[in-house]
Parts: structure tokens; sequence; C-alpha cells
């Protein structure tokens, strides 16, 4: 496992490399922060299951980008038990989690530790998802994604971000992240887990919902819709039709 990391290393940006450290170090305690630290947890993660059984049906080929410790793969195979996933993620640690996640999945189940933004994505796919990954890539490095996932997808797939944006104001922005203090401190959240959680945001690369709605649609989606939004929470999608 040292050797592969040296080498997917070797290949990485600083930016992307601070994102494999960071997470390779938080892994083995990432799971257990989650609804602490995701305000609204449930329908989050639930609009992404609803809208994958609204769009599509029977054995599907889904990728997930960014998949982590594989909660929101989970969710996917919950949903559609004959469904085959593909998991990518930079940190080794997070795809390790994800394999004890999915260990009763081993025939539906690929993992791939790889970046990717910059890495070809494969396909074609039923559907291609992700959770709060995405928001690590800056404005213009989300559009060319976009760009990449239009192509990896087949006719009449979809694409599911349930992620983190920006504010469209300075003022908003500091609104969404005052509201987001509250609610974790009021959840219990440790002071431990808050510094864990301020040592990843370091990464962050969050852009406006507008700015990738309006990339959607200009790398070819159509049906481009945000579902659900909870201040800096948001759920859209977009749909490559025939």
């Amino acid at each position: 496992m040292i050797s592969s990391l040296k080498n997917i290393q070797s290949t990485l940006s600083d930016h992307a490399t601070t994102i494999q450290t960071v997470f390779n170090k938080h892994a083995q305690a990432y799971d257990q922060t989650r609804r602490g630290l995701i305000p609204p947890y449930d329908p989050f993660y639930g609009t992404v299951s609803q809208l994958l059984r609204a769009h599509l049906s029977g054995p599907i080929r889904v990728l997930d980008l960014g998949a982590g410790t594989g909660l929101l793969s989970g969710m996917v195979l919950s949903a559609f038990p004959d469904a085959s996933v593909t998991l990518i993620d930079l940190s080794e640690a997070m795809l390790e989690r994800a394999r004890e996640r999915l260990s009763d999945h081993v025939e539906a189940v690929t993992f791939r530790v790889g970046d990717y933004a910059h890495a070809s994505l494969g396909g074609p796919f039923d559907a291609i998802v992700s959770a709060l990954s995405i928001h690590h890539i800056a404005g213009e490095g989300k559009l060319a994604l976009f760009r990449q996932v239009f192509q990896a997808l087949q006719p009449g797939g979809i694409f599911i971000n349930a992620d983190q944006v920006a504010g469209s104001s300075p003022e908003i922005e500091a609104h969404y992240r005052k509201n987001w203090l509250e609610r974790v401190i009021a959840a219990g959240v440790t002071e431990e887990t808050l510094a864990g959680a301020r040592e990843r945001m370091l990464a962050d690369r969050m852009s406006p919902l507008a700015d990738q709605l309006r990339g959607l649609a200009e790398a070819g989606f159509t049906q481009v819709n945000c579902w659900f939004k909870d201040f800096s929470f948001a759920v859209y999608s977009g749909r490559k039709l025939d």
C-alpha cells in the first residue's frame, strides 16, 4: 500500500496531495462524525436515493466520485441491490473503510485509488454520484469535471451531486458558516471533532450553486435542478438524455 500511495502522489497536484494526506489522517474516525457535522444528514443523503429510484430501474452501473468510506455507495446498494458500483477516491485509507463497510457486496463493487478530477472516468455508467467531495475542486476544475461526467454517462443517465456550496455573496457565506457552527455545537459535536473538520475544510474550494447548475447545462446536461438545499448543503442533478 505504501509504494502504491507514493506512485499516486507523484502524479498529484499539491492540492490533491493535501486532500489525500488529510483524509488518510482522519479516515478511522470519519464515519462517527457524519451525523453531527451534517445537520440535514437524512434528507441530504436520502435525496440521492430518491432521485436514483425516480429515474432508473433494474441493474445499474454507478460511479461514486470521492467515495470515501463508502457511505453513499452503501445507500445506493440498499436502494438497488443488483447494482454494480465503482468507488474512486484519493485516499487509500478511506477506501479501506469502504471495503469493510461493503464487505457483503464484494462481487458488486470495484475500488479505484486516484484523482477523479484528472483521471479517465471510464464507463459508460447509468448514474454518477458524489457526496461532499467535488467542493474540493476549484471553479474551472468543476466545469471540466462536469464535461467528463457527461461523456462517461449512458444516454438516459443521471449525475447527482450532494455537496456543500458557497454563498453567492460574502455576507451569505458568513451566514452559512455561522448557521453550521451553531447547529453542530447544538448537536453536541466535540472540540476535537470540530478541529478535525476545520482541518479538512482548509481544502475546500466551494462554488456558488448557480455557477454549478449553469456549468452542468453548459456541459450538455438537461433537466438540471437543485432538489434539496439547507444553507450550504445542496443536492442537484442533471440528465444525459437521448
